[in-house]
């Protein structure tokens, strides 16, 4: 069922691509400002980069996770899924993995020419880079998919996600920012492997929250 789910959640979005595509000109959009609105040299970029990238990435996953929960609002189809008989925390794990999947893959469009416009020079250890990537979307969308699943029913959810989103996951940003700023200057991963362990950590919590209460959440 868990599989099902998520091949729900990728079909209806490769299908229609209400997601994808917003994600995308978003994020290009705030690349191209930023990129044009300074000329400063390629060691000052390198400075500011991280944490421009993870705005990046925060803005567009807020996007992102709220198209992806207003769908299910959609012909009550949040409903159906709980009529469902499976574990309701099978849900939640379904929309963690489902909108990873969807953000890396904007990731993966955005990235490239982020590197092109702010003119940077990426380190030859970039799988370490990969697993920050995918650790950290992995907690960010654990806390989204709880806070979606809490606003998605409210008359002003569109306000109401974002003003319980941003603070809460405001500490496991810093955690990616300061892990990619390392990166980005090449000091050696034992040196600051500290901040990985940080972001896994913050990971590991929302998502062991988020499934076990899933379920009041969703009676709610």
């Amino acid at each position: 069922m868990f599989y099902t789910l998520v091949r729900k959640d990728l079909l209806l979005e490769f299908r229609t691509k209400e997601i994808i595509i917003p994600m995308f000109t978003f994020g290009l959009a705030i690349i191209l400002i930023f990129s044009l609105s300074f000329n400063a040299s390629q060691e000052i970029n390198h400075t500011f980069s991280p944490g421009l990238l993870w705005i990046i990435i925060l803005f567009v996953s807020s996007l992102g996770l709220h198209r992806m929960f207003v769908l299910e609002k959609e012909f009550d189809a949040f409903t159906l899924n709980l009529a469902a008989p499976i574990d309701r925390g099978t849900i939640f794990i379904s929309k963690v993995v489902s909108g990873t999947i969807l953000l890396l893959i904007a990731e993966i469009m955005i990235i490239p020419p982020f590197v092109v416009f702010m003119n940077l020079s990426i380190p030859s250890n970039w799988p370490i880079m990969m697993l920050i990537l995918i650790i950290g979307d992995l907690g960010i969308m654990s806390i989204g998919a709880i806070i979606s699943s809490l606003s998605m029913r409210a008359k002003l959810s569109e306000i109401l996600f974002p003003i319980l989103f941003f603070p809460l996951v405001s500490p496991h940003l810093i955690a990616c920012v300061k892990a990619t700023n390392y990166w980005f200057k090449g000091i050696p991963f034992i040196n600051w492997q500290s901040w990985v362990y940080l972001i896994i950590t913050f990971f590991i919590i929302f998502f062991l929250v988020g499934f076990m209460i899933f379920d009041f959440i969703a009676e709610e």
